[in-house]
This record gives C-alpha cells, structure tokens and sequence, in this order.
C-alpha cells in the first residue's frame, strides 16, 4: 500500500494510484442490461480526456462546475477531471428541483454544469435561465448540451495531468458540497483536498485491521452528490476496495445477495425500512420460527449488554446462530464486515436489533462540514450507544452547554459566499487561534467515545419551560413496529404531540397502542398528549432529504394547522 501522506490532492491520489494498479478492477455498473467493469487505467485514460475537453471549452481553475447524476462510473470521472485541472466540482441531486438547481447556480455561480440524463440537462437549463450557464454536457444525446462522447473526445496527456495534479496544494478548494437542507437553504460547504485526504488518514488503521480480501468491493447505492458518500466512495476505491453502483434503493436487497460487498454504507432510515419488513415478514412464519427468531434477539442483545450467558444459553446462543443468524447474513451476502450508518443518529436499539441478528452494524458520525468522517465504531470495539472514538488527526470536545466541538485538519474553510454563517459554525477560542467547529449537536464522551443525544437546535422547550428532547420520542415512537415515520411537536405548548406515518396495513387503533407503549417509558413531560396520521414523509414531497433524513422543519410547517388543532 502506497504511503498515507503521499498525495495532496484528492486527483493526484486517484491518477497515482492508476500508475500503481492499471489493471485492478476500480469500479463495478450495470449498463446494457449486464454488470460491466472499468479498470484503474480506463478511469485514468477518461479523466485524462474530460480534463482536456472541460479545458477546450474555457473552463479554468477557480471555475465551478455543477454535477447532476446517479451514481455512475461518469459521475467520479466528471468529479476528478474536474478537480484536476483546478476547478470546483458542485455535486447536486437529481431529486433536486428547479428551485433547488437554480438556487444552487446562484450561489455558486457555476458555469458549466454535466447531466446523465435528458430529463435533468433540461431542469439545469430551466433554472439556468437564457445565458445562464457557458456550458450544458449531457451523458445521453440531447438537443442544445454538448454530448459526453464529445466533450471525452478530446485527447489528453495523462502524464502532463498527472504531474500537474502532483502540485495541487492541499488547501486548495476542491468541491462545494451543498447541505440537505433540513433547516433553510442549503449552505455551500467549502471542501479543501486536505479535509477529505485527513479523512482518508483517520480511516487507513481501520481499513487495514479489517484485513479485507483483494476481491473485496463496496456497495454504493447513497448518492454520491452527499459528503458521506461522495468521500467514502475516494477513500474506499484508494485502499484497493472496488465499487459497485447499485442499481436504485428497489433493487438493494436482490443486489446484496447477488454482489456480496464486504462494506456498504448507510443512513437509519434504511434500518428502519429494514427492521420493518423482517417484523413484517416474521408475522407470517410459523409460531416455533417467531419463538426462535425472539429467541435470537433476546440472546445476542445479552451478549452485547450482560449479564453474561451461562453455559447452557451459549449453547442455545450458538444453536440460533445456525438456524436464524446464518440465514439473515445470507440475505446481506454472506460476506458482509462492515456495514457502516452515518448521516443522521442511528438509535440504539435499532441497531441493536441488526447487532443481535450477526449484522456488523457500525455507527459513524461526521458532518458534511467536517470532511465528513469524525468518529466511527469498530468491529472490535463497537459501542452501539456510541458513534465511536474520533479518528486520529481528530480533536473533539464538549462544550458547556454541551455543543459537539471539532478541530482538525478535516473541516472545512467555511460556507460559500456566507461569512456571516461561517463566522457563526468557525469560532476560535482566543484571538488567532485554531477554530473550532460548532456542530449544532448535543453529546458527551464516555469512555473515549463520542455519543450524540441531539441537536441542538431541535430541542422542544414546552409551556412550562421544559426541554425535550424530539430525537428521543421519535425513537422511541418508530422502533415499534407500527409507525414507520414520526415527528413530534410542542414547542411553546402546553404538552407534546406527534405526527405519525403508520407501517403499511396499519391503522388508527393500532398507532393509539404503539402510542401508549411509548408513553409508558417516557417521563410524564415527554409523554405524548395528542396524535395523528398523517401521509408518508418522502423526497417528492419534499419532506425527506436524498439521504431519507426527516425535514422536521418542513414537516411541522406543512401540518402547522393540525399541530394547531392538537391543542385548540
């Protein structure tokens, strides 16, 4: 493995290791109705060429270019040409609207923009406006862009690129990684190669412990145009680890079985999603199945937490292991070592679950402004409560009121264009020193370990002056298995209220019992007066972010009127 601190840059990194690795499989899609595979140097040959065509064109160094697309061999390709000659990749969603595009053209002032698609080349020319963009590319043959067999058509030197990327500093500016937007408009996060290279140093330990195989790949299904998978999808593909685009969240499940990834990546909510349909599924197995399966759980969550199994629930322990746990790996491919959530709070007792069915369930914690990786768990020491112990290079500390504060050469320079906001999440503690990044969550450090208990600003303060906690409740409120989604309210209210989205084939009187359970394990300020159902919280009705967080914001607006009936 080449040396940790060899690279500057995120380009120099990937045309680097292309040297050293032409012929290794680097990147795994389904084109044409078949699974198709590009080699380290076909990936150095196509960014070579885009580079060349992007420089043809006029864009220069400092430019910003806006990437719409799936996660395709094109979209990484586009992103390191991009990079490699000086410019400013712009990753944006293809759920995004045209609000949300021209919003992003704004503010970042792109002038190029590269689509996969016809659909999202004419909704980046629509918020563009006449004159708005110097350059459309699109990766199918579409009116008025430039195709993306032309714009690659341009021959480039390999060698002269390559060198040239060697010289890249690491503080130079490498992408604009645009937050979801849970709350306001998304703020262009200003990624420096440094920050994600610092990533790629904090995880290398964890990498090699993990003692992969050489066929080991990665199973990307989370869009790239996030911090999270953007960074991941460098750092894994530069220790070897090939990536396979999964086709769409639909096909996840027949994909895991049919890849057999040893990493994949993840946010709660498709542990959510997957807790429910195998509780759904259970209802319909036999009663000795259901007893085993409970079974199962009850024995692996003891392993974890104590007291200790004696000799005979061992025994037990290892017989369910044969007859349940085999068989729910092998739903995940069978090969699995690390599935990792970030993105959002993973509850621990959803974890849990996945823990006590033999899943290496892992929970991370990062933000988009911190590079984004800032701590992690380990199959070693995984501390399901915990969002693990900072990675190396990392400084973490809390804050008197609680606040999670980084430091480190991963954060980011600061927000696009917005120094009133970058001056508000960047503070030093002294005149000229090191700032400090305020996070917005709530934590402590037991052990060594970083845990996360909220955010800070989502605190409910009720009536009577009480601080609540909504993460906690709407744990609580989806781990049973009834509701699939809820958010709850009450701020400057008399008593707390939830918004929920029932599991499919519930109803009414079956929520008022999920309702009731939660409420029994809930102090009396927490306990939730009033209820209602409401329709499911998705990206196209823009309640959910691409990576499935819950826009809580959004949501208490559009039901402000039945948040207001709860308590007229």
């Amino acid at each position: 493995m080449p040396a940790e601190d060899k690279w500057n840059s995120l380009p120099a990194l990937m045309l680097g290791l292309a040297r050293s690795w032409p012929d290794r499989p680097m990147l795994r899609f389904w084109r044409n109705g078949g699974w198709r595979s590009l080699t380290w140097a076909e990936f150095a040959l196509q960014v070579t060429d885009i580079a060349a065509g992007l420089r043809a064109r006029g864009i220069c160094p400092g430019d910003r270019v806006l990437i719409v697309a799936e996660n395709r061999p094109e979209f990484l390709i586009a992103d390191t040409a991009i990079m490699a000659i000086g410019a400013v990749s712009v990753p944006a969603y293809t759920t995004n609207t045209v609000a949300d595009h021209a919003h992003l053209l704004r503010d970042s002032g792109a002038r190029c923009a590269i689509t996969s698609t016809a659909k999202l080349a004419s909704a980046v020319a629509e918020a563009a406006g006449l004159g708005g963009l110097d350059l459309v590319v699109c990766m199918e043959d579409t009116p008025g862009t430039v195709p993306w067999g032309t714009l690659g058509a341009t021959r480039g030197d390999l060698p002269m690129l390559a060198a040239e990327a060697d010289q890249i500093p690491s503080g130079r500016l490498a992408c604009l990684i645009y937050t979801s937007g849970t709350g306001g408009a998304p703020k262009g996060v200003m990624l420096p190669h440094r920050a994600m290279l610092a990533n790629r140093r904090g995880i290398a330990s964890f990498i090699r412990r993990l003692a992969l195989p050489r066929d080991a790949c990665y199973l990307s299904f989370l869009p790239l145009s996030h911090a999270y998978e953007h960074t991941v999808a460098y750092l894994l593909t530069s220790f070897g680890i090939e990536i396979v685009f999964s086709r769409g969240a639909e096909r996840l499940s027949a994909e895991l079985a049919e890849v057999r990834p040893q990493v994949v990546t993840a946010v709660p909510r498709l542990f959510e999603v997957l807790r429910a349909r195998i509780l759904a599924g259970l209802e319909k197995q036999s009663a000795l199945q259901q007893r085993l399966f409970e079974a199962t759980l009850r024995l692996g969550l003891r392993r974890m937490d104590g007291p200790p199994l004696n000799a005979l629930e061992r025994a037990e322990d290892a017989v369910l292991d044969r007859l349940v746990r085999r068989k729910v790996r092998q739903r995940f491919g069978g090969r699995l070592m690390a599935l990792v959530s970030g993105g959002a709070r993973l509850d621990p007792d959803l974890s849990g679950f996945f823990l006590a069915l033999g899943l290496p369930v892992l929970q991370g914690y990062g933000q988009t402004e911190a590079g984004p990786v800032v701590s992690v768990n380990t199959p070693w020491e995984n501390d399901r409560r915990s969002v693990g112990r900072p990675l190396p290079g990392v400084t973490v500390r809390i804050a008197g009121d609680g606040e999670v504060l980084i430091r480190g050469a991963l954060t980011m320079d600061g927000y696009w264009n917005n120094p009133e906001a970058t001056a508000a999440a960047l503070r030093p503690e002294l005149p000229d020193s090191e700032p400090w990044l305020h996070t917005g969550d709530v934590g402590e450090i037991v052990n060594g370990a970083l845990r996360i208990t909220d955010r800070k600003r989502d605190f409910i303060k009720t009536l009577s002056g009480e601080m609540v906690s909504p993460a906690r409740i709407e744990s609580l409120l989806m781990a049973e298995p009834e509701i699939a989604q809820a958010v709850v309210a009450g701020e400057g209210r008399p008593a707390i209220s939830a918004l929920l989205v029932p599991a499919e084939g519930q109803d009414a009187a079956a929520l008022e019992g999920a309702v009731r359970r939660v409420n029994g394990r809930l102090t009396t300020v927490e306990r939730i007066r009033r209820f209602a159902a409401v329709e499911p919280f998705t990206v196209e009705n823009g309640l959910l972010t691409p990576t499935m967080k819950v826009k809580r914001r959004m949501v208490l607006q559009v039901h402000a009127a039945r948040v207001d009936q709860f308590y007229s």
